[in-house]
C-alpha cells in the first residue's frame, strides 16, 4: 500500500503534531508541526523538515544550526492525527541547546531542571 500524506489527519491549520525521537536511545527529543506538504518533503529527502506556525514557513531542522535529524522511521499513530519521527540528531534537539527540548519535570510541586545545555 502506499502511503499519501493527504491521509492524515490534519488540524484546522492544516498542521500535525511530529514528536522527533532519537532512533537509538529512544529518548524523546522535541515536537513540532507538520502539514501534508512537510510530511512529503520528509520522506523524499531523509531531511526531517517541519513547518514553523511562527514564520509560516518550512523548516529543515539543523538547517542553520547544524544539529540535524536524519529519518530513520517515520511512523503515525492508530487515530491518523501525531506522527512519531525516530531520527540521528546531530548536537541539541532544543533551541536552547539541550540535548531534548523536555528538560523540565515538576516532582512534589516544584520545578526540576534535568539537563544543561550542551557546551
Amino acid at each position: 500500500m502506499t502511503f499519501d500524506p493527504q491521509s492524515l489527519k490534519y488540524d484546522a491549520a492544516g498542521l500535525i503534531p511530529a514528536i522527533a525521537q532519537d532512533a537509538d536511545t529512544h529518548e524523546v527529543l522535541m515536537m513540532a508541526w507538520m502539514n501534508a506538504d512537510a510530511v512529503a518533503k520528509t520522506l523524499e529527502s531523509g531531511k526531517v523538515t517541519y513547518w514553523s506556525r511562527s514564520r509560516q514557513q518550512f523548516w529543515i531542522k539543523g538547517e542553520t544550526s547544524g544539529h540535524t535529524q536524519a529519518l530513520v522511521d517515520f511512523r503515525y499513530d492508530c487515530d491518523r492525527d501525531c506522527i512519531l519521527v525516530l531520527v540521528r540528531q546531530e548536537g541539541p534537539a532544543c533551541h536552547t541547546n539541550r540535548r531534548s527540548c523536555f528538560y523540565r519535570s515538576v516532582r512534589e510541586g516544584e520545578v526540576i531542571e534535568l539537563m544543561k545545555p550542551m557546551v
